[in-house]
């Protein structure tokens, strides 16, 4: 199956992502909880992704100043990271526009947090109280290692984690969100290979979905980190 025309054309005028194989992440507002813990979660495996020779782009909702912030705080490249001040691409490849309710994107946003609209969202905030033993560490600190050991996710480390997000976030708002049209957009996530052809693809269908594995949201790369699978072309 050949990636989508909309997606293939806006990476022929990228430089560098017309060819090889290619990791596209199609980001929802730079605020937003999963672009965050997306960003997060690729940094420390940027290292493996180009050695496999798979090249990364993020196309986000936001502005520059956004960009240059959310990079600074994630660790993210800024060189990797494009932000469209509307959802155009998200619209033309068929991404979840999340819940549209009277009164504008506040209402469906809440609703979407208590998981309307929004399927895995509860489950997953539940998840990052409860701790998950399938999932890796987050922090490294004495506090978590007392109270649940060490070597995977323990009881309050993801809730700590997002509460962090939440706090940066929520201090330089509109640096993050310069317009609240957009907050309930969700993204999506494609793998391209050589010949334009689609290796894997996800769409998010909620708040905290950008992964179909949260516990292991990279997973789906592992058949594809080896230089030998991914040499540039």
């Amino acid at each position: 199956m050949q990636a989508p025309e909309p997606l293939l054309q806006r990476l022929q005028a990228t430089p560098g992502m017309d060819q090889g194989r290619r990791l596209v992440l199609l980001l929802t507002q730079l605020g937003d909880f999963d672009s965050m813990e997306y960003a997060q979660a690729l940094v420390p495996v940027l290292p493996q992704l180009d050695a496999a020779g798979i090249r990364v782009r993020a196309i986000a909702i936001g502005d520059t100043a956004g960009a240059d912030r959310f990079c600074r705080y994630t660790g993210f490249p800024r060189e990797a990271l494009e932000v469209d001040s509307e959802p155009q691409l998200h619209r033309e490849l068929g991404l979840y526009g999340g819940l549209q309710t009277p009164g504008g994107p506040w209402p469906g946003l809440l609703l979407m947090c208590a998981g309307i609209g929004s399927p895995g969202t509860l489950a997953e905030v539940f998840r990052g109280y409860r701790g998950d033993r399938t999932a890796p560490q987050r922090i490294d600190s004495p506090l978590f290692r007392l109270a649940g050991g060490e070597g995977f996710q323990r009881p309050f480390e993801l809730a700590t984690v997002r509460l962090r997000n939440m706090s940066e976030v929520l201090s330089n708002w509109r640096t993050y969100v310069p317009r609240d049209d957009f907050i309930n957009q969700r993204g999506g996530t494609y793998l391209i290979d050589r010949d334009d052809s689609l290796l894997y693809s996800h769409r998010d269908q909620g708040i905290l979905g950008f992964s179909a594995t949260m516990n292991q949201p990279l997973s789906f790369l592992d058949p594809y980190l080896t230089p030998a699978s991914g040499t540039r072309n």
